[in-house]
């Protein structure tokens, strides 16, 4: 089990490796750029080789990469439909340079065009990007809390989309614990999470959950509200969050916090809390 938190990549991408650690990660996430801009920074080979050294001397691992927010796959307008399959294609071209581990996306919003018109984007979308080339590297879907016109905030809909695209074995889910709970699944139950997890195993295939964001939740169960809140503050709670460290699905994920930072050092308290809650560490 290892732990990690969403780091900003400003002024250097290889600085963020040092903040991670810093802050305590074994981990971490970051950004390709502007996280509400369509395309990645640029990135030289010796920024690159600067982030490897740095990321294999800390030992920090897994690297993920959480696309901009721009990025609606299941968009019914043209240019952003394109824009968005060119943001994580180019995305992808950093990921392959840094060696990262996984490409983190949402599925995107149909945006009021009808659920068929944005679920057929998405498994467009989806089968052009994995005719790249990922080298290491995973491209991860991450569920929603399902407001409003998204898509991929049920288990069911992530087993359609992973059928129609063949169960791509470089295609991998990212479960946020705030998402979840916010779409009405109570992970933080002891029974309810097992059968959450039978089931994400049952439909998709356990092995495709390979990153979980640990966010507690501001919202209610239930309410698809997206509103991160610091560990154990929200409604999942500090014993929710015990019980999904011991869950013994769980042993050996990666957990990344994207929590609140309302005061510097909001990133080391979280990861110290969810430390403490873990039964124990490989």
């Amino acid at each position: 089990m290892r732990f990690g938190a969403h780091v900003s990549i400003a002024k250097s991408l290889a600085d963020s490796i040092d903040r991670a650690v810093s802050s305590g990660c074994d981990a971490m996430q970051i950004f390709p750029g502007n996280p509400r801009g369509w395309q990645p920074s640029f990135l030289s080979q010796d920024e690159a080789e600067d982030f490897r050294e740095r990321r294999s001397k800390n030992d920090i691992r897994p690297v993920a990469i959480h696309l901009p927010y721009l990025v609606n796959l299941g968009s019914p307008i043209d240019r952003v439909f394109e824009a968005s399959i060119s943001s994580i294609k180019n995305t992808l071209a950093k990921a392959r340079l840094i060696d990262a581990d996984f490409l983190v996306t949402h599925t995107g919003s149909h945006t009021g065009a009808g659920y068929q018109i944005g679920f057929d984007r998405i498994i467009a979308a989806l089968n052009e990007i994995l005719e790249e080339d990922f080298g290491s590297t995973k491209l991860l879907l991450e569920n929603t809390a399902g407001a409003g016109h998204t898509i991929g905030s049920r288990l069911e809909e992530f087993e359609k989309i992973f059928k129609k695209v063949s169960f791509d074995k470089r295609l991998g889910l990212c479960v946020d614990t705030c998402h979840a709970y916010a779409a009405g699944y109570d992970i933080a139950d002891k029974e309810t999470l097992d059968h959450f997890l039978a089931e994400l195993g049952s439909l998709i295939g356990g092995e495709r959950l390979l990153l979980m964001h640990a966010n507690d939740c501001k919202s209610q169960l239930g309410s698809h509200l997206d509103r991160h809140e610091q560990i154990g503050e929200g409604s999942i709670g500090l014993d929710g969050f015990r019980n999904i460290l011991a869950h013994p699905t769980l042993q050996d994920m990666t957990f990344i916090i994207e929590t609140p930072r309302p005061v510097p050092g909001d990133d080391v308290k979280n990861l110290q809390t969810l430390k403490k809650l873990a039964p124990s560490r490989a």
